[in-house]
């Protein structure tokens, strides 16, 4: 049940209580009135009201969400793939396996499903990663097709091959193919990188592919705790050689927060001048990172958000992994990624409006519209029953209210049970 009932049509909410920076404002939480008409913010604050005024009782506003880390194709196999032992190479193994049942049916009922949930949550854009080898490139960029095509209007959907790099070639195996599969389809082009030994010859292959389709890209980088781990430096200097104009995207970046300081502030040093735009999935690296049988972790498993902030980096969270060997938990809800990296990575006391990491950050690196509450902006709202950021965080927020074009949204979850034949 939602904490309030908001009529559809033109409506002005008194007494709001939003980020000051999605404004266009400095500060933290300021209180101001939004009037919606034809589906847009026609004003904020001061301004003649709409025949329809709703007193708001200082419930906090958020533009909706953009997620652009996520494993779509993987959503929601748990219960017939767990992970055996909540480890790193427990998940690899696990949906290595499962790729045998990965049919465009089943792909397609899954990634489904997670985009009912995440619409339901809040979120209007979405990157999602395909496992792009086992000859499943074809069949899954097939579905993200079909899934855009449904979606349209609702949430804007991305997809970004995952392949290893020790797998990319320029001139043999599956990688060539697969690029041309991306390029055909308006995607991005993907890796997970790791220290193999000839890293700067496969990566030169990868931005060969990049640079002849003009493809956007985004890696998975370092997502361990060997502090020897250091791709994300050899990332950063070939697109420094290489000149590389298009956006980078790097995920995860565990590995840094583990290094002596001196080492990590110097490859900070070298994202920040290669342009490379951050997220981090502190969810599920706090669920793989640092686990050992009968120990407990002694880290939490993130980058280092702050200090790439303070170098100048565009840093961003997202979701990551749902209900799959990679994360059992998680439902592409923004609001719980925004509470957990807010306790895990100590977002609050700072200066910094690191709300713009949930919204803005995100819909830049990945070229998504970028949410703002400012007039003529999409009234494309998610609205809480909390009036400061305490109250925001210390409940899950299940009785949002979720506006598109200005209307509310029926937010009834779709049921576990929908994918019991699916994932049995």
């Amino acid at each position: 049940m939602s904490f309030c009932v908001l009529p559809s049509g033109a409506k002005t909410l008194l007494n709001v209580t939003v980020p000051a920076s999605l404004l266009g404002q400095t500060g933290d939480l300021i209180t101001t009135d939004l009037t919606i008409a034809d589906g847009k913010i026609v004003k904020t604050d001061a301004g003649q009201p709409a025949e329809t005024t709703i007193d708001m009782k200082g419930a906090m506003v958020f533009p909706a969400f953009v997620d652009m880390h996520t494993h779509l194709d993987k959503g929601h196999i748990w219960p017939r793939a767990s992970n055996p032992d909540g480890s790193f190479m427990g998940a690899l193994e696990t949906v290595r396996a499962d790729h045998a049942n990965w049919t465009a049916k089943d792909v397609e009922a899954r990634m489904d499903f997670a985009l009912r949930c995440a619409y339901a949550h809040g979120t209007k854009a979405i990157r999602t990663h395909i496992d792009s080898l086992d000859n499943l490139a074809s069949s899954s960029f097939g579905v993200v097709q079909r899934m855009k095509e449904k979606w349209a209007g609702k949430i804007d959907l991305q997809a970004s091959c995952l392949v290893a790099i020790d797998k990319v070639f320029k001139d043999e195996g599956d990688f060539p193919a697969v690029a041309k599969i991306v390029a055909d389809t308006g995607n991005i082009l993907g890796s997970v990188t790791y220290p193999v030994p000839d890293l700067k010859e496969r990566l030169l292959d990868f931005f060969h592919y990049a640079m002849l389709y003009d493809l956007d890209v985004d890696f998975h980088v370092d997502e361990t705790d060997d502090p020897t781990s250091d791709t994300l430096r050899t990332i950063a200097e070939t697109v420094l050689e290489l000149g590389f104009k298009n956006t980078v995207t790097v995920g995860h970046c565990c590995s840094i927060s583990v290094m002596p300081e001196e080492t990590a502030d110097e490859i900070i040093g070298l994202v920040a001048k290669a342009g490379l735009n951050v997220v981090s999935l502190p969810m599920c690296n706090m669920y793989l990172q640092d686990r050992y049988k009968g120990r407990t972790p002694r880290w939490r498993g993130v980058t280092m958000a702050h200090e790439l902030h303070a170098a100048g980096v565009n840093v961003s969270f997202s979701s990551d992994n749902t209900r799959d060997p990679f994360y059992a938990y998680g439902d592409l809800d923004m609001i719980e990624v925004m509470r957990e990296a807010t306790r895990i990575c100590h977002l609050d006391h700072t200066e910094v409006p690191w709300v713009s990491a949930f919204l803005s950050n995100p819909a830049k690196a990945c070229g998504f519209d970028i949410p703002t509450l400012t007039e003529g902006a999409p009234a494309d709202l998610v609205i809480c029953n909390a009036r400061n950021w305490t109250e925001l965080f210390a409940r899950p927020q299940s009785d949002r209210v979720v506006l598109r074009d200005g209307d509310p949204i029926d937010r009834t979850l779709p049921s576990y049970s929908e994918l019991d034949e699916i994932v049995s």
